[in-house]
């Protein structure tokens, strides 16, 4: 391709082990110090460094200082998504690293996919959502609808809030583990921000697992069930 986006480049950047073990590690959504990101590719602190600058130079994580520490995350959500995507291509093709495990029934049930809720639970609240009429498909992509907006507003989300942001409300993501769509956008986020403030689940430390408590599992399946949750 001689002319256009530079694909081999962010190629290049994305499929070395070390840097993909790093960015992996950011779709938890936290930011991470040089030596946090060192322990999660098994490299030294200086070798990370030079992965990190390489990052940083491709425009795909960016730093901010905070007293004598710098923290890196990915750039900014298109970088998760194109992440995500990969993970979905990768599990489909077969190419796959990790051994299953508790941990990865963990994963796999629900996760942070960047700032939202993926997995299981998330794919079946997505399918609710659809299915009641709450989010509808539309050639400008997915929209809420009033009845949606009144089934989230129940569960405690301000979405005349939201919809004074930047960026989009509702957005599709695939979901590389179920390979079917989860809910993105500022209502992925604010449902997942809901979902801990309310006790309902847990994030997993170091980890991108979101434990629900028995309870927070009883209100999820009465929310998704159309009883609504108190």
């Amino acid at each position: 391709m001689k002319e256009g986006p530079d694909i081999a480049r962010i190629a290049n950047l994305i499929g070395d082990p070390a840097r993909s073990n790093m960015l992996t590690a950011l779709m938890s959504g936290k930011a991470l110090t040089a030596t946090e990101l060192a322990s999660e590719a098994g490299i030294t602190q200086q070798t990370a460094s030079s992965h990190l600058r390489k990052l940083l130079d491709g425009n795909l994580v960016t730093t901010r200082q905070q007293g004598r520490h710098r923290y890196f995350a990915l750039a900014d959500e298109r970088v998760a998504r194109s992440l995500e995507v990969l993970m979905e291509l990768a599990q489909t093709t077969g190419h796959l690293r990790t051994r299953t495990g508790p941990a990865d029934i963990r994963l796999r049930e629900a996760r942070v996919c960047y700032n939202h809720l993926a997995g299981q639970m998330a794919t079946r609240l997505f399918d609710h959502m659809i299915s009641h009429g709450y989010l509808a498909l539309a050639p400008s992509g997915l929209a809420l609808t009033e009845p949606g907006a009144a089934f989230v507003g129940a569960f405690g989300i301000d979405i005349a809030d939201l919809s004074a942001r930047r960026g989009h409300l509702c957005r599709e993501c695939l979901d590389w583990s179920e390979r079917r769509s989860h809910l993105a956008g500022s209502l992925g986020r604010a449902i997942l921000a809901r979902i801990l403030d309310q006790g309902w689940a847990r994030r997993e430390a170091n980890s991108r697992a979101v434990v629900f408590s028995p309870r927070g599992r009883a209100q999820f399946e009465r929310l998704i069930g159309g009883e609504g949750a108190t």
